[in-house]
């Protein structure tokens, strides 16, 4: 059962986690999958306070090279791809959730996956978080890119209003010095959480990663999954010097 900032058990999520290595999990992965992960510091921790939920970023799976998977993420300064490894490195605490489509993608799904994601590459990252910039934001990049090619919305669109009336005791000192003294009440926004919480998502994993030889649990609505039997989309990314420089 997947985990939701409304479940009972939310605020157990945290001891009760899965193990895995990177490589352990990346065989599970397909291309269309979300990745999410809880970035340290300001302002991405108090994203996730007012959001009343863990994660704070969000990246997608646009396809398999030699070195593995390939995440597109808008992130500070530019969106990009980015290696799996060196995305869920930069996670507190090794803290990842991989979700994804109750349905397959198809082929030509996968190609338009990669090409929605393709023409957002480069762009500035929009640190006002609003859904009428010509910049992106990592929950909004996420969210087109999979309703371009699949047709399908994941995540709520909502204004900064309703989400701080969501979670009356937010400490607005932060956002009030990050907007000047001017908070955009009415700006339509949208939030990893609200990715993360979508009806339309399953779980595949949902845990911590660590690099101990530990064996890897994969937790769903279904059964354990066999890790290297659930791998798909065999379109490679575009080239490698697409991408941004790897730390």
């Amino acid at each position: 059962m997947k985990i939701s900032a409304a479940s009972p058990i939310f605020a157990r999520a945290a001891t009760s986690l899965a193990a895995s290595r990177v490589r352990e999990l990346e065989g599970a992965l397909r291309s269309g999958d979300i990745i999410f992960t809880r970035i340290p510091g300001a302002p991405f921790r108090q994203i996730a306070d007012v959001t009343g939920t863990w994660t704070n970023h969000v990246g997608i799976i646009v396809g398999f090279d030699r070195s593995g998977a390939v995440v597109a993420e808008s992130r500070v300064p530019l969106s990009c791809r980015t290696r799996i490894a060196n995305f869920v490195k930069r996670s507190a605490d090794g803290r990842v959730a991989v979700l994804r489509l109750s349905r397959p993608l198809s082929d030509e799904e996968v190609r338009r996956l990669q090409r929605a994601a393709r023409c957002r590459l480069g762009r500035l990252y929009d640190t006002g978080f609003s859904l009428g910039s010509r910049r992106q934001f990592c929950s909004r990049f996420v969210h087109e890119v999979l309703q371009e090619s699949t047709g399908v919305a994941v995540g709520e669109i909502t204004t900064f209003r309703d989400l701080l009336e969501r979670n009356p005791g937010t400490d607005l000192s932060l956002w009030n010095a990050w907007y000047f003294g001017r908070i955009p009440w009415g700006r339509n926004t949208i939030t990893p959480a609200s990715l993360y919480s979508s009806p339309e998502l399953k779980v595949v994993f949902d845990g911590t990663l660590s690099r101990s030889v530990r064996q890897a649990s994969l937790r769903g609505r279904t059964s354990y999954f066999r890790l290297r039997s659930l791998r798909g989309g065999t379109q490679a990314p575009p080239p490698r010097s697409d991408r941004c420089r790897e730390p």
